[in-house]
């Protein structure tokens, strides 16, 4: 059984069931929106893998969604269902960030594949992590503990955990406050909710013993979020 989860974004009631029954029949999470202002709220809120997306909708158009979502998580893959075939259509949605695009009427085969195909190849799909390695101990994070070298042990909360496993699983990119939130609090960006990341990063860089005013392992990346520099685990 898959762990992951993919948000189908489809206005038609018949396909969209069609697509989800295939959907976990083959082993997936699914998640399910018949109104583009919906599906975009999903698309912001939930912790997804991939989303397959119609062009046509209501509430909210499909490019309008591929664009915002693309701001806001720059790497979830993303899959473009259509019955519009025109290449001027393709090569907008494409552009626009999308990573397959699938014309109307398709094969659930087809389409199964080119979801585990971009999958495959997407920098979203990293191998769950339970162990940080640091330059003075380790993060263990199904124990939710830091050891450190100096013998020192601090116990992390649920949350620090869960901001820990998905700085870690993103690595080397600068995450935005606002991603934080949607992915890792589940919450629509607010100034005073953002500011609430920050402590938690400063929390953390505690336990972790990494030094605020030159830190090693989470970088404030100015103008952009914060960045886990280290990761060596599994």
């Amino acid at each position: 059984m898959s762990d992951q989860r993919i948000l189908v974004i489809e206005d038609d009631s018949a396909i969209r069931r069609g697509l989800v029954d295939a959907l976990r029949f083959a082993g997936y999470e699914v998640m399910e929106a018949g109104r583009g202002d919906e599906g975009l709220a999903l698309a912001l809120r939930a912790s997804l893998d991939l989303m397959l997306l119609d062009l046509i909708l209501p509430g909210r158009a499909g490019f309008e969604i591929l664009e915002t979502t693309r701001r806001a998580q720059p790497t979830l893959p993303i899959i473009i269902l259509t019955a519009r075939g025109e290449e001027s259509d393709r090569v907008k949605g494409l552009r626009l960030g999308a990573d397959d695009y699938v014309v109307k009427p398709f094969s659930v085969r087809e389409l199964l594949a080119r979801v585990e195909a971009v999958l495959r190849r997407s920098p979203e799909r990293p191998s769950r992590v339970n162990t940080i390695r640091l330059p003075n101990g380790t993060v263990d994070l199904a124990r939710c503990e830091v050891r450190l070298s100096d013998g020192q042990r601090h116990e992390l909360s649920e949350r620090e955990v869960e901001l820990l496993r998905y700085l870690a699983t993103n690595a080397g990119r600068a995450i935005s406050r606002d991603e934080i939130l949607r992915r890792v609090w589940r919450l629509e960006p607010r100034r005073l909710e953002t500011r609430t990341i920050d402590m938690h990063i400063a929390n953390l860089r505690e336990k972790l013993s990494d030094d605020p005013n030159n830190p090693k392992v989470i970088m404030t990346v100015r103008g952009k979020g914060y960045m886990l520099t280290i990761i060596d685990g599994q």
